[in-house]
């Protein structure tokens, strides 16, 4: 196929997106798209390459398989030794072993699996993967892998012509199952290639069915995509529910600038035929520079040097990497071992495997330094809150059958859920229900972005089907997921203490007693994986903690139903002047910066007896 500058231009057009989004989110908020023009891209030509070995009878899967390898593993290589390195020198253990982790999968095409189970995209969690991006790329490699594997396998079957519409019907049922899967299963959606390769295959389309457009048509058709693309850009943003229908923007607007196979300067300028060059490179190496300014908490001059790293470096990696030119054609099958970039990855994912099965090298460190990393490593997912086993109309609840007939609501967040295995362990006459839902509270205004909050927010239901001796409730997540913008987060905290209000009225009204738990102490202290990190002292000043605080101090005030509702402050209980944070054995208290372990809960929580008597 004859170069495109068009289609160089539009891979220029979707770096770009991505590294602004990713180095500053609010300079591109739809940036993210950027990576979905890159889908379109490669299943053009990758569509383009098989259906003229095809129409030819001279394609070969392997041959296929090895240029394709011979494109993507080198950079991809060198990326994850240099990480590697890095990590040896600078990172401990637990997040070397992690690193390792993620490096084996990267190189075998797995992590798109790896990050599904893991977390979300945007969990802030995610800014701490230094490989994430190579989700994209592992979704890539599993496409290449399956797609010629099915067109070769229909070209025995039926003609070029038939399988050139039912590569068009597949493209609108996985558009159609993408929808519907984003909707249900959304980590699934954005991680997994079912909900990505209509994508991919639309980009087929556009080689299968090209567009016969002159003149102003090809103009016209071209600023169409373009005004798709850049609009996904800036009005979609990472609350988005992605990809859904709304990816149908972005990747029909590479689709049409694809068809218009236009000379526009938006695409053909010089400065846009470099990046696009250089874009794989770039996008390889600059989302390892956004992981390290956060990772290091460096300041915002850094997010410059670091966009500009990544094209210099994305530059390099063009000319000495990708340009290297490898064997693509054996004699024999056999030989297809002696594929140098699949050598390179073995070695790659060689030294991963015993990065990670060696617990990050742990022993390179002194045995003060090994414990503590264990136990961050043992105190990261320790948690014990089970799963609903009773369910009171549309709501789902954790069960506690006591002795006698009356009973105690614990509502709330995961502040609520946290008390759980202290609660549990007292063995109350009470019965004892709690109707939680993490990261909600139970203001109707308060929206979570990942997922809803009915099962707390509906509470007069369940309040008014069951009689409630004592009711206890959370006021932690008060001041959370409001907007950025000081007038209108002042209107919204304002509406929110009003809606609490009403609530505190509905559960003194329907309760003998209520109960409010205001925060408990947090800090980055707290959590064991930042503590091991930077090797943090095992306290925080009481002081520091209570200012945490002071927007919900101000805002108990407002209320009006306060009144006759005991407030336990679990500062006053777990503090004196300073908070501990660990044991001198280096046993951490929290699972993060927020959340109680069980085993700690069981020990401290005894603040919550005044609720049982």
């Amino acid at each position: 196929m004859k170069f495109r500058e068009d289609i160089n231009g539009l891979r220029a057009i979707a770096v770009i997106a991505v590294v602004l989004f990713h180095f500053r989110p609010t300079w591109m908020p739809g940036g993210f798209a950027g990576v979905d023009v890159f889908f379109v891209i490669s299943g053009f030509l990758m569509t383009g390459i098989i259906f003229r070995g095809i129409e030819k009878e001279s394609f070969s899967i392997l041959k296929f398989y090895v240029a394709r390898a011979n494109r993507i593993i080198p950079a991809l290589s060198l990326l994850c030794l240099a990480l590697l390195v890095f990590g040896w020198l600078y990172l401990i253990p637990m997040d070397y072993k992690t690193l390792g982790k993620h490096a084996g999968s990267s190189i075998s095409f797995l992590s798109n699996i790896i990050y599904w189970r893991e977390s979300g995209y945007f969990d802030s969690s995610s800014q701490e993967k230094w490989l994430l991006h190579t989700w994209s790329l592992s979704i890539e490699w599993q496409f290449y892998i399956i797609y010629p594997l099915i067109l070769v396998a229909m070209k025995r079957f039926m003609s070029i012509s038939a399988m050139k519409k039912a590569i068009l019907i597949g493209t609108i049922i996985g558009f159609i199952l993408c929808i519907i899967i984003t909707y249900n299963w959304p980590n699934a959606a954005y991680f997994l290639l079912p909900t990505r390769a209509w994508e991919m295959m639309i980009g087929g389309v556009a080689y299968l069915y090209p567009f016969n457009l002159r003149g102003k048509q090809k103009k016209i058709t071209e600023w169409v995509g373009i005004i798709l693309i850049f609009s996904s850009y800036i009005f979609i943003s990472k609350s988005s529910p992605w990809p859904g229908y709304l990816a149908i923007f972005p990747v029909l607007g590479s689709f049409m600038i694809i068809q218009a196979k236009s000379n526009g300067f938006i695409t053909h300028n010089k400065v846009f035929q470099k990046l696009g060059a250089w874009s794989y490179s770039i996008y390889l190496w600059h989302w390892p520079l956004v992981v390290a300014i956060f990772y290091f908490s460096l300041n915002d001059l850094f997010i410059y040097l670091g966009i500009t790293l990544s094209i210099f470096l994305g530059f390099l990696s063009h000319t000495y990497i990708e340009k290297i030119r490898f064997k693509n054609e054996f004699s024999h099958v056999l030989n297809y071992l002696k594929c140098k970039p699949l050598l390179i990855s073995l070695v790659i994912f060689s030294s991963s495997a015993v990065i990670f099965s060696t617990s990050g090298v742990y022993y390179r460190y002194s045995d003060d330094i090994q414990l503590k990393n264990t136990n961050a490593l043992n105190a990261i997912s320790d948690w014990d809150y089970p799963q609903p086993n009773l369910r009171v109309g549309s709501s789902k609840i954790r069960f506690l059958k006591g002795s006698s007939d009356k009973n105690i609501l614990f509502i709330g967040a995961s502040h609520i859920e946290q008390t759980y295995p202290y609660v549990q362990s007292l063995n109350s006459t009470y019965n004892i229900y709690y109707l939680t839902k993490e990261g909600c509270f139970v203001t109707p205004s308060y929206v979570h972005p990942k997922w809803s909050c009915n099962n707390i927010q509906n509470y007069k239901g369940i309040i008014k089907n069951i009689h409630f001796e004592k009711i206890v409730t959370s006021f932690y997540l008060l001041d959370e997921m409001l907007s950025e913008h000081k007038e209108t987060k002042e209107e919204q905290l304002k509406n929110r203490i009003n809606e609490y209000d009403k609530f505190l009225l509905f559960i003194k009204e329907n309760s003998k007693k209520t109960y409010l738990i205001l925060g408990e102490p947090k800090g980055i202290e707290f959590d064991p994986k930042m503590s091991a990190r930077f090797n943090l002292p095992n306290y925080i000043n009481v002081q520091t903690v209570r200012k945490q605080y002071n927007l919900h101090n101000e805002a108990i005030k407002k209320l009006k139903n306060i009144t006759d509702i005991r407030i336990i402050d679990p500062i006053d209980f777990l503090c004196t002047d300073i908070c501990k944070v660990m044991d001198s054995k280096y046993t951490f208290y929290y699972k993060d910066s927020t959340h109680f372990r069980p085993w700690y809960a069981k020990k401290s929580l005894q603040y919550l007896n005044i609720i049982f008597e």
